[in-house]
């Protein structure tokens, strides 16, 4: 492969090192149309054509949910860390040296489609950085102290953040390097993008994307799961 080429290749980072405090068991070893979470989520990225190969931060339990071996793409795992943002530092550490761009995603969002990373990864690869995204449709309101309606809030030109979010290797580790330096803690790889006055192009999503966080939205999941799959 010519190196230009190379260098436009696309790794992932599938974040899935945290602790599922709000879940009360491990969300990610939950049962989702056939298999775990985790590997519901990895399924996704197996079928992306965008990306050349998966690390997955996480612990070795949830390593063995996967089964280890046989993926069609390149798949490692590494230990997370204390805070998100250093688990993708860790995981940024394991992609191969000739990716030249990669994809972060949160382990928890099993749904995303193939066509929406791959649309994210295009996206990146023309604006250096890119992330998947919902529209706010629901209606907007600020409360006052005492949690009582004061004011509507426009939704014009605001938007819900969802992964995969895609950068440019060289961009991100610059980021986040000012994330350390700063102090800072950040939530996800856009908001440290922002930190060194990088704006991030907005794809919006076509499919279903939840972040699974409660057994609601394992039960919604499910459902909506069950709902694309294609009727004989």
């Amino acid at each position: 492969m010519a190196a230009d080429n190379l260098t436009r290749t696309c790794a992932a980072i599938l974040v899935a090192a945290g602790s599922s405090q709000r879940m009360g068991f491990d969300k990610l070893a939950a049962p989702l149309g056939g298999m775990p979470v985790l590997r519901q989520t990895l399924e996704a990225f197996m079928a992306a054509d965008s990306i050349a190969e998966v690390v997955i931060v996480c612990p070795p339990e949830r390593w063995e949910l996967l089964g280890g071996d046989g993926f069609p793409k390149p798949v490692t795992r590494v230990d997370g860390g204390a805070a998100r943002q250093d688990s993708v530092v860790a995981g940024l550490a394991a992609v191969s040296a000739w990716a030249g761009f990669v994809a972060v995603h949160d382990g928890a969002r099993p749904l995303v489609s193939p066509a929406d990373i791959d649309r994210c990864v295009a996206a990146a690869r023309v604006y250096r950085a890119a992330a998947l995204t919902r529209r706010v449709t629901e209606t907007l309101k600020r409360s006052d102290a005492e949690n009582f309606s004061a004011e509507a809030i426009s939704r014009e030109q605001l938007w819900f953040m969802e992964t995969p979010q895609v950068f440019e290797i060289a961009l991100l580790l610059e980021a986040y390097a000012a994330v350390a330096a700063r102090g800072l803690a950040v939530t996800d790889e856009v908001s440290a993008l922002e930190v060194i006055g990088v704006k991030v192009k907005f794809i919006e999503s076509t499919g279903p994307n939840l972040k699974i966080t409660t057994p609601a939205d394992l039960a919604l999941a499910a459902a909506m799961l069950e709902a694309l799959q294609p009727r004989s």
